[in-house]
């Protein structure tokens, strides 16, 4: 990986990780829906004119369908979900839940006998990191309910299914373009839902939340993840989703007052060990179909 992919890899990875600390915060005066449209409106209002000005909009309009598909799997569903669960689960601990897509994503391919299967030291990296992640969190279910551990398997499914209408169906299409059209049509399925649930007050860190999750968790996320899938390919970028949850972890114990155990000491150690394994470098193949990481 070049010193350029490092830079972007580890850029993304501190992003993606930041959303569970801002959707906690977020969630405690606002009601998902409205933080759902408040998150992919500010994101579709900085990319949507980026996306025109490059021509990228226009190419969209064939593939309205699988575009609602993608757009409903991967981000109106899983956010509205996402927002629901963290009113009750710690954020590193959906962290460690959100980061089994990778591992849903290679059993559904090994399950369907998929040309793309994970091979040998990347299925040990795959196992080291989900057991880091493990670790990381200390699996303490203790007074977890069962409907927000619902909510956020139904997150993994969507984060899993979205990325595979991207690439079988929307592969073709500007990445820039896609993403933009998908936030700007989650934001107009989410405005009426939310004009019923505009706060009469916000708390400044609330405002600061909503914010970093539209501009840089959204807007400059998906910037970065176009970059870092041209720089180092889809399969590298995926393993991002393994690292997220150790800084989900890290902001959740010193902003939230979570708590931090020996396993999260070992976590970290394992989730390094296991991105190194699963993206050393192999022999050439056919490109893999993007599994993307989970945003948040």
């Amino acid at each position: 990986m070049s010193r350029r992919g490092l830079l972007l890899f580890a850029a993304l990875c501190v992003i993606w990780g930041i959303p569970y600390l801002l959707i906690r915060v977020a969630v405690r005066e606002l009601s998902p829906a409205f933080l759902v449209f408040s998150r992919t409106a500010i994101g579709a209002i900085l990319l949507l004119p980026l996306a025109a000005r490059r021509g990228e909009l226009r190419v969209l309009l064939p593939a309205w369908r699988p575009i609602l598909l993608f757009t409903a799997v991967e981000i109106a569903v899983p956010w509205l979900l996402l927002s629901r669960a963290e009113e009750r689960l710690a954020s590193s601990l959906t962290g460690l839940l959100v980061a089994a897509v990778p591992l849903v994503a290679a059993a559904v391919t090994a399950a369907t006998g998929s040309a793309h299967r994970p091979e040998g030291r990347s299925w040990i990296g795959l196992l080291i990191g989900i057991v880091g992640v493990g670790a990381l969190v200390g699996l303490d279910f203790g007074r977890v309910g069962l409907v927000p551990l619902i909510e956020v398997f139904v997150v993994v499914l969507g984060y899993t299914t979205g990325p595979m209408v991207l690439s079988r169906s929307l592969s073709d299409l500007p990445s820039l373009g896609v993403i933009a059209a998908s936030l700007t049509v989650a934001a107009v399925v989410y405005a009426p839902f939310a004009a019923f649930e505009v706060p009469r007050h916000v708390r400044a860190d609330v405002a600061l939340s909503v914010a970093g999750l539209g501009i840089v968790c959204t807007a400059l996320a998906f910037l970065i993840f176009f970059a870092l899938i041209a720089e180092v390919g889809p399969v590298r970028a995926t393993v991002i989703t393994y690292v997220n949850p150790a800084v989900a972890a890290v902001l959740g114990v010193t902003l939230l007052s979570e708590r931090f155990t020996v396993g999260m000491a070992i976590g970290f150690a394992l989730v390094l060990a296991g991105s190194v394994l699963a993206t050393g470098r192999r022999a050439p193949r056919q490109a893999a179909p993007i599994v993307e990481p989970a945003p948040g």
